[in-house]
């Protein structure tokens, strides 16, 4: 068993949990599905999972064929393991915090390399983004939520929780740079750490000398 699935080990059990199917197959599902949103749709990727469940058990070569002159396609289906397995991961994804790291969060680390004004007008710039983005979920929510249910399009949902969120959070923080409640000097906190590294480097033991044997004469005496 596998100890743990990843999102494209999970995604390919879902697929199968539905009806056999060959690779090209759960590629095209997902992708007509709109799931390389949280997937990168790469055959390599879809092909390693595959590969694990298999290892695994969790999925079986149900048939192979060919049509015409394509290549052979095998087709797999998920096995009683691996239903159980689908549904053990699924709840542990569900239920349980992971750490999800953004490009976002891992900048803001870093924002204090900017000047308070520089940061503003990038979080401005943000906020655009993030509400064209909003506006945009809103209209697939309108439109797919009453054709295919709201379970179908809950991670759309989810999405658009999220970003109003953030967009909430990026204007406050723009609120408090404009009334100077949150700012700081970055040619003084710059100025503080290189003084911080001169003092570490002069409390620091000398680096030892190695000896030096003098040249052998040329002439024994």
């Amino acid at each position: 068993m596998l100890p743990d699935l990843g999102l494209w080990e999970l995604a390919v059990l879902c697929c199968l949990r539905e009806e056999p199917m060959h690779p090209y197959e759960v590629q095209r599902v997902l992708s007509e599905r709109k799931k390389d949103e949280v997937l990168a749709l790469k055959k390599g990727s879809l092909y390693h999972a595959i590969n694990r469940l298999q290892r695994a058990e969790l999925i079986e070569p149900l048939e192979t064929s060919r049509s015409g002159r394509r290549p052979e396609r095998t087709t797999y289906r998920i096995t009683e393991a691996g239903e159980a397995e689908l549904t053990r991961s699924l709840r542990e994804f569900i239920a349980h915090l992971r750490p999800e790291p953004s490009e976002f969060t891992a900048s803001l680390n870093f924002l204090v390399y900017l000047q308070p004004a520089q940061a503003a007008v990038e979080l401005e710039a943000r906020t655009t983004e993030l509400e064209q983005q909003i506006a945009s979920l809103d209209v697939a929510l309108r439109l797919l939520t009453p054709r295919i249910g709201r379970i179908n399009v809950i991670e759309t949902e989810y999405a658009r929780a999220m970003r109003q969120a953030e967009l909430v959070w990026v204007r406050q923080v723009l609120e408090d740079l404009s009334a100077k409640r949150f700012t700081w000097d970055l040619d003084a906190i710059l100025e503080a750490v290189r003084a911080a590294r001169a003092r570490m480097r002069q409390s620091s033991p000398a680096t030892t000398r190695k000896h030096v044997r003098p040249p052998r004469s040329s002439r024994r005496e």
